[in-house]
Parts: structure tokens; C-alpha cells; sequence
């Protein structure tokens, strides 16, 4: 009993020190915390405790490592839906090619409800959008009047989801 809780507050001591990786700036995640973040990749909503047991810690080291990785911006706790099942009948990825300023069409498109996913990219697109749409018509509106719209976008090509294969967010931990 004793080792263990010599190894629990070790480890709370080691979490003390600046998270920060001294040669790039990124939060250094030690392997406690990417178990942590393994165990509520696979359930959100795992209690403390049941974390804490997994992974050699009392369950408020766990609370205090996940409140530090949720400040740091390592991961958000969030509810993840399926569109179609609330209602959302189209998705697409949208590449678009931008003259000008490719972050403020960015910036533009984060600002749009539709807009799910923006990344700018080196390649055939300056910019990939994934938009989730009503319907179809709810698709055309969002390319045509206001995606084509923004001053700067030159050119945009749609790529209509059939059926989504695979979707996971388990980045970082395997």
C-alpha cells in the first residue's frame, strides 16, 4: 500500500513540472497521460476512479491531469453525434482555391454553421471544408451562396458523401 501511494504522488510530482516540451512549445505527454486519454477516447464519460485504477493513480491526480490536458488544448471532452441520426442527410468535403489570403477564407468558413472541419493544405487545394447539410439543397445554398461568395475563392470542388466507412479519434495514443 504503501509503494503505491509513493508511486501516486511521485507521479502527481512529475505532472508538477512545466508541461511544456523545451524544444518546440507542444505539451509533453508523459505515458500516464496518454493512458489517461486512451481511457476516455474509449469512454468520455469513464469515471475517475475507474481511470485512476487503470492507470496507477488516485482518482484526483486523474482529475488534476485531465483539467491540465483540457487547459494545455490536448483534447476536449465532447458528445460526438451521427448527423444522419439527428437530422443532417448530406456531408461533403468541399476543396476550395483561393486568390489572395488563404486565412481569411478559412477564418470565413469557421465562422459558417455547416462548416464541421477546415484545414488549409499544400497540394490541388488551398483550403478542405466538410460541411454537414439538411439536404441537398441545403448543400448547393451553402457552396453556392456563400462559400462561393466569399470574396477571394476562386474555385471549389465537391465531393459527396455516400456512406461513411470509418470515423475515429483515437489520435495520439496508438
Amino acid at each position: 500500500m504503501h509503494s503505491e501511494a509513493v508511486a501516486s504522488r511521485s507521479a502527481e510530482h512529475r505532472d508538477s513540472r512545466d508541461p511544456r516540451d523545451s524544444r518546440n512549445g507542444t505539451p509533453h505527454l508523459d505515458a500516464v497521460s496518454l493512458a489517461i486519454i486512451e481511457q476516455l477516447q474509449q469512454d468520455g464519460r469513464r469515471p475517475y476512479a475507474a481511470i485512476g485504477k487503470a492507470v496507477g493513480l488516485s482518482e484526483a491526480a486523474v482529475r488534476q491531469r485531465v483539467q491540465k490536458l483540457l487547459d494545455q488544448g490536448v483534447m476536449q471532452i465532447v458528445a460526438v453525434t451521427d448527423p444522419l441520426t439527428v437530422g443532417f442527410r448530406r456531408q461533403a468535403m468541399v476543396g476550395i482555391n483561393v486568390e489572395g489570403d488563404v486565412e481569411a477564407i478559412a477564418d470565413a468558413l469557421t465562422d459558417m454553421a455547416e462548416v464541421e472541419y477546415v484545414v488549409m493544405t499544400a497540394g490541388s487545394f488551398d483550403i478542405l471544408a466538410e460541411i454537414v447539410c439538411e439536404d441537398d439543397d441545403h448543400l448547393l445554398d451553402v457552396i453556392n451562396k456563400r462559400i462561393r461568395a466569399q470574396p477571394g475563392v476562386r474555385s471549389t470542388e465537391s465531393f459527396v458523401y455516400l456512406k461513411l466507412k470509418k470515423q475515429t479519434y483515437m489520435w495520439g495514443t496508438r
